[in-house]
């Protein structure tokens, strides 16, 4: 994915900015750019655009538990502002920028502060090559950038400030008419950067940003589970051993929907309400839940391809039985070899289990 060319601005350079990426800061940075001058900000405070940064990462990090790898310094900030600001996970983005741009809390600030070392400046690295003659160091090299910015030499994106950056008068109209292409540009370039690093995490390019509305399960139960229990009357729930009907039981994911992102039926089961209102997005143990699991499953396919052959939800298996025909080809070690690592996988992600 390319960026839209413009015959009279550096593209080359705002490209190159995410060249040799070791972290994530560039993407989310660009981002918040994008966003406040969409919003018709030039002028954009520092401490705004590091909230923002913060923000747009939150539900990747807090809900999804996506790693962006230990040194990382957007999420070591998510993970310590969630409990320094006492804020939920599911918090509205912009109640939560609001927060984070107001907050008195000294050691929010800190935190958000801290992104002023780095980042501002290396961003603009592309516009002004370090080289051995003009910087000694590091502290010079940082100087240089500041003060050429500020007269927007070889026309670079912004000029920095100590608690501002102002965009190039001659970058707005290009960044508001093609910031959507822009953020699918950081986007697409943040999933390809996160998925190298969470090799066996599924559908991270769908983890980058909170949904919207998350959908029902209301057809699973209907067209599925419900014929279930019209054929066995009553079901054990598998964590708490209480029996279910048909008018009282809810519909949860084994493996959180938090990891697996879908809502495929093999994954899905019936258990107590009052048990699914607290178990949240926690783990199941392999050892104690799975053999139960594996056998109301394996009843529910058989009900099911009796009753209802053609079931688009059947088809779902064939993730797990590529050939699978009929109930002789329910096997439990392939079963079970599917669902075991990824709960161990979410665990070292971090979710935690019942």
């Amino acid at each position: 994915m390319h960026l839209p060319f413009s015959p009279n601005l550096s593209t080359p350079q705002l490209a190159a900015s995410f060249g040799n990426t070791s972290a994530t800061y560039k993407f989310y940075w660009l981002i918040a750019i994008l966003e406040s001058v969409e919003n018709g900000s030039s002028s954009i405070k520092k401490r705004a655009l590091f909230a923002r940064m913060i923000t747009n990462s939150w539900y990747t990090v807090n809900y999804f538990k996506v790693s962006f790898g230990k040194q990382d310094l957007i999420q070591n900030a998510v993970q310590q502002l969630l409990h320094l600001e006492n804020l939920t996970i599911d918090i509205h983005k912009n109640k939560l920028l609001a927060i984070l741009e107001n907050s008195d809390n000294i050691n929010t600030r800190l935190i958000l502060n801290h992104f002023d070392k780095n980042v501002p400046h290396w961003f603009l690295s592309p516009w002004f090559p370090k080289t051995k003659k003009k910087n000694k160091n590091d502290g010079e090299y940082k100087k240089r950038i500041y003060v050429s910015s500020q007269n927007f030499d070889n026309n670079c994106l912004y000029a920095l400030y100590d608690d501002v950056i102002t965009i190039n008068p001659d970058w707005i109209v290009y960044l508001k008419s093609n910031a959507k292409i822009l953020k699918d540009f950081c986007y697409w370039n943040l999933a390809l950067f996160l998925q190298s690093r969470n090799p066996n995490v599924p559908d991270i390019p769908n983890k980058l940003i909170k949904p919207a509305i998350r959908g029902t399960l209301s057809n699973q139960r209907k067209k599925y589970w419900d014929i279930v229990f019209k054929e066995l009357g009553t079901v054990n729930c598998i964590f708490t051993d209480t029996k279910l009907t048909i008018d009282n039981f809810a519909i949860d994911h084994f493996v959180p929907h938090a990891f697996v992102s879908h809502n495929l039926i093999w994954n899905l089961i019936p258990i107590d309400k009052r048990f699914n209102s607290s178990k949240s997005d926690k783990l199941p143990s392999i050892e104690m839940h799975f053999d139960a699991f594996f056998e109301l499953q394996k009843s529910a396919y058989e009900i099911l391809n009796y009753h209802s052959p053609k079931s688009k939800f059947l088809e779902d298996f064939l993730t797990i039985y590529p050939a699978i025909k009929d109930i002789n080809d329910f096997e439990y070690n392939k079963y079970k070899d599917c669902m075991q690592p990824l709960i161990t996988i979410a665990h070292n992600n971090g979710f935690i289990y019942l």
